[in-house]
Parts: C-alpha cells; sequence; structure tokens
C-alpha cells in the first residue's frame, strides 16, 4: 500500500513532465477532430494552425446559434466555444442586449465548492471564488435577506469580457457580434448586458478556415417594386436544403421583367420602347480567415459569387437618359442573412440585392436586340498582412444574339443589372454593381437586320457587355484587420462582345464571342 501511495505523485510528475514537453498522455488521441462546432482540445506547442472546418446552415440543429471566447479561457490558436446561450434581444444602436441561458437542471453537488461570479472572466467550468461579488451565484449567507428580482439565476450565464457570436436573434435579424462590458442585472428574459463592436479575431484567433457556401434561393426574401415582376425558383435535381445541403446544389432564384421606357414626345405608336426579360441568379459566398503567426489577422477573405443566365430583349426607340445620369428603374429588392458555420462560430452574412434596368437613350436610335447571357461574377475583397486590403473583382460572360435589327441614326445602352452589398453582423463590408448590357449604334440612316435584309446607307453595330463596379468599405475590419482607406474601389471592369452589325447588307449574325 505505501509503495502504491508513492508510486502514484511519480506517475502524476512524469504525465505532467510529459504535457509540457508538448507529448501526448496515454489515452489520448491527438489527431481528434473538434472542428464540429464544440470543444477543441488546445494545440500542442510546434503544431500545425488549428482548421476550422466552413459549412451552411439553415439556422436549426445544423450549427450553433451562438457561440462565445472568453478572457483567459482560450486555447492556442482557437479561442471561441459553441455555447447555448441566446441573444433574447439587442439595440444596436445603444448596445444593450439581453442574454438568455438554458435552464440548469438540478444536479447534485459538491460541498464547499464555489461558483463562478458572472463579473468574472474565468471561463464556464472555472469556477472562482467571490462570494462578495454584487453578482454572485452562491447562496446568501443571511437568512433573513428577502429575495430580489434582480437575483442572478443558479449558474452564472455571461460575464464582462465575453465576446458573443450569436445568429440571427430577435432584435438582431442581422445577427450580433459583441463584446460585454457591462453586466446590467436581471430581467424577467435574462441577463442584461452593455456591449460594444467586437471583431472575428477574438473568436477565431490563431486558426483558418475557408469556404464558399451556397445561398439558398429558398430562404431569399424578395420585394417586387414594380409592376410586371414575377418571382420563382427551382430546385436542382429535387434536393432539399436542410443541415446537409449546403454542399448541395440550391437552384436559381429567377425574375422575370417587363417595363415600358419614355419615348420621344409626338412619336408614332411603332416606335413605343420596352425592355423584357429574365434573369437566374446562384448567389454564393466566400469566407477565408487566417490567423497571423505572432498574434493578429495574417490573411482574410470575402467574396460574392454567383452564376448569372439572362435572356431579355430592347425594343422600340426609347429616350431614357438626362444630362446627369442614365434612367434607373429598381425592379425588385432580395435580402438573405445566411449563416456560415466556422467551426463554432456562427458568421452570420448579410445579403442584399437591388436588381434594376437602367437605359440611356437618345431616342432616335429604333432597335429590337435580344441576347441570351450566361457567366458567372466575383466580387469582394481579400486581405494581406504584407500587402493590406485589395479589391476582387471578376467577371466570365458569354453572350449570344437571337435577335438584332437597328434604324435610324442614334445610339441606345440597356443595362439588366444588380446594385449588391455584401457584410458581416450588420455592417456592410463590399459594395458590388454588377451590370450586363445591350448597347446599339446606328450611324447615316441605315436600317439592317441580322437576317441579312438592309436599306439605304450607312452602318450599325450591336453590342453586349457587362460592367462591374463597387467598393470595399471601413466595416471589413469587423475581421480585426485595419482599413485605412474608407473606400478602396473595385476600378471598373468592362467587357464587351460583337452581336451583329453591318454597313449597307448584314451578314448573318456571328455566334458570339466569350469574353
Amino acid at each position: 500500500m505505501r509503495r502504491s501511495s508513492r508510486i502514484a505523485p511519480l506517475l502524476a510528475l512524469t504525465t505532467a513532465s510529459l504535457l509540457v514537453a508538448g507529448c501526448s498522455s496515454p489515452g489520448s488521441d491527438p489527431s481528434a477532430d473538434a472542428s464540429d462546432g464544440g470543444k477543441e482540445p488546445a494545440a500542442a506547442a510546434g503544431s500545425a494552425t488549428p482548421k476550422l472546418t466552413v459549412k451552411g446552415t439553415d439556422g436549426g440543429d445544423g450549427g450553433a446559434q451562438s457561440a462565445v471566447a472568453r478572457p483567459g479561457g482560450s486555447h492556442p490558436g482557437r479561442l471561441a466555444e459553441k455555447s447555448a446561450l441566446k441573444v433574447a434581444s439587442f439595440d444596436r444602436n445603444s448596445g444593450r442586449a439581453v442574454i438568455t441561458a438554458p435552464a440548469v437542471r438540478p444536479s447534485p453537488s459538491k460541498p464547499g465548492v464555489p461558483t463562478k461570479s458572472p463579473e468574472s472572466g474565468s471561463p464556464s467550468g472555472s469556477p472562482t471564488a467571490t462570494p462578495s461579488a454584487p453578482n454572485s451565484t452562491a447562496p446568501s449567507a443571511d437568512p433573513s435577506a428577502s429575495p430580489s428580482k434582480s437575483a442572478p439565476a443558479p449558474k452564472a450565464d455571461v460575464a464582462v469580457g465575453d465576446v458573443i457570436a450569436s445568429a440571427p436573434a430577435p432584435g438582431a435579424p442581422q445577427g450580433v457580434l459583441a463584446k460585454v462590458t457591462k453586466v446590467v442585472g436581471k430581467t424577467d428574459q435574462g441577463t442584461e448586458v452593455n456591449t460594444a463592436p467586437a471583431t472575428l479575431d477574438a473568436l477565431l484567433g490563431g486558426s483558418t478556415a475557408h469556404g464558399t457556401v451556397p445561398v439558398d434561393p429558398s430562404a431569399m426574401k424578395v420585394e417586387p417594386i414594380a409592376p410586371k415582376v414575377k418571382v420563382s425558383w427551382a430546385k436542382t435535381g429535387g434536393l432539399h436544403f436542410g443541415p446537409k445541403g449546403a454542399s448541395l446544389p440550391l437552384g436559381r432564384l429567377r425574375l422575370d421583367v417587363g417595363a415600358s421606357l419614355p419615348t420621344p414626345s409626338g412619336g408614332p405608336v411603332s416606335a413605343e420602347a420596352s425592355a423584357t426579360g429574365y434573369v437566374q441568379l446562384a448567389p454564393k459566398v466566400d469566407f477565408s480567415y487566417e490567423g497571423g503567426k505572432g498574434g493578429g489577422v495574417g490573411g482574410a477573405s470575402l467574396t460574392l459569387s454567383g452564376d448569372w443566365s439572362s435572356q431579355w430583349e430592347l425594343k422600340g426607340r426609347a429616350a431614357a437618359s438626362t444630362e446627369a445620369k442614365p434612367l434607373r428603374l429598381p425592379f425588385a429588392k432580395l435580402h438573405a442573412d445566411p449563416v456560415i458555420q466556422v467551426g463554432p462560430v456562427p458568421v452570420v452574412v448579410n445579403l442584399d440585392l437591388t436588381c434594376y434596368l437602367q437605359v440611356d437613350a437618345d431616342g432616335k436610335a429604333s432597335v429590337d436586340v435580344k441576347q441570351d447571357l450566361k457567366g458567372d461574377f466575383t466580387v469582394g475583397g481579400s486581405y494581406q498582412l504584407a500587402k493590406g486590403w485589395a479589391p476582387i473583382a471578376k467577371a466570365k460572360m458569354h453572350g449570344t444574339p437571337v435577335r438584332a435589327t437597328a434604324a435610324a441614326a442614334g445610339k441606345v445602352k440597356a443595362s439588366l443589372g444588380a446594385e449588391a452589398s455584401v457584410g458581416l453582423y450588420g455592417a456592410v463590408g463590399v459594395t458590388a454593381d454588377v451590370a450586363p448590357y445591350l448597347r446599339a449604334e446606328v450611324a447615316g440612316t441605315a436600317s439592317a437586320d441580322s437576317d441579312g435584309n438592309a436599306s439605304a446607307t450607312g452602318s450599325w453595330a450591336a453590342y453586349g457587355g457587362i460592367d462591374v463596379s463597387g467598393a470595399l468599405r471601413a466595416h471589413l475590419d469587423i475581421f480585426g484587420t485595419p482599413i485605412f482607406d474608407r473606400r478602396i474601389p473595385l476600378g471598373t471592369l468592362n467587357r464587351e462582345w460583337k452581336l451583329a452589325g453591318g454597313k449597307g447588307t448584314v451578314s448573318r449574325t456571328p455566334a458570339g464571342m466569350q469574353h
């Protein structure tokens, strides 16, 4: 018996020495994958940077509703842990929030073990003896003390210094990312706290994460703001969005639109102008984060990309330009708040799209141009510690003419585009304008079509193209990276291809060009 009592301390000392040296104790599994949103074991010294999975979630059981990073409770390379806390209400203007915790089930407690104070910064599960703290959860030693309505729950739920990331919640439909600066007290709903804005590096630390998540088209809220707008969406292969649906093709959102355009006063009825067609979108959000080796953020990116297809027609003799700018006609607003699960952290992306028609025409040229358009686009920004933030703007579109005719000297340009806004937790980080267009120019008195019919003399040409513009906003510092400029332009990207044209007699339309 004495020999065993001597061996136990020796074994404990040996195990502790192995842990300090970076070795695993017997029975541990260093390869255990904890990127499922739960707790991760601490990374051993000299080990690889922890990699977190990135996946989509429908906001249900497929992902965490919240994650919390507590001061003094971080693991090397990872700060946040999945939490059962919920944001019952949140006022973005004042930073006032109410945090609730699940009901605590009665369980036997060991005598003499103190409970954690909500004013303490210790992590959950690491109680600190603070019986004199105002919000201490220890029972009162004075039996005559009257119960107070502001008495805390049996277990502290939130403390000063905690950083909370929450999925969309009451009062915060765009999600919450905030640091607790003061515990005000208890209410009927939960613990009322004051908060200040926080950044993602406080939750992700030295981890790395990268993934692309498609946006479920059925989850997008669509508000038609013009007549003759039809909204529909189709799933691909009959697949349904759910806990595993983010890795599946989710289909496309389709918007059909028809609009009458202004024409020159006194013009014939035959010159009435219109734009009709449809656009299909399959948007995706790309998220990337890389913790710095010496602390801070080494890299980050946030982009919006997607497949685009449309078929639309510009017809008639439009007079829709002003000296200041072309005429823009918004016809639908789209909004979604997809949640990207980054390890244990629910990252809420705020996506807004405003689809519009824009026409710039002098009221002289009469056209009938119809185009099939397919391709993809990517807009956003990327950060590298040595270079700072840089814009990303890409577009690959392929236009094929369906019909193209033009008559009378003049010019016209019409766009069927979308204004995009992408942000995190209610802070706009990227704005972009993706604008595919049709353009026609007619010189002299030409009258011709792409079937080869022509009359009079002159020249004409019809073009398809795309314009991409936008900017990175200062709110991208939500990653924990500096933004020195308040606005970093994406730079104007323009691609154009010829659909049809000729001089005198027009030959048949080419098959389109790839750009």
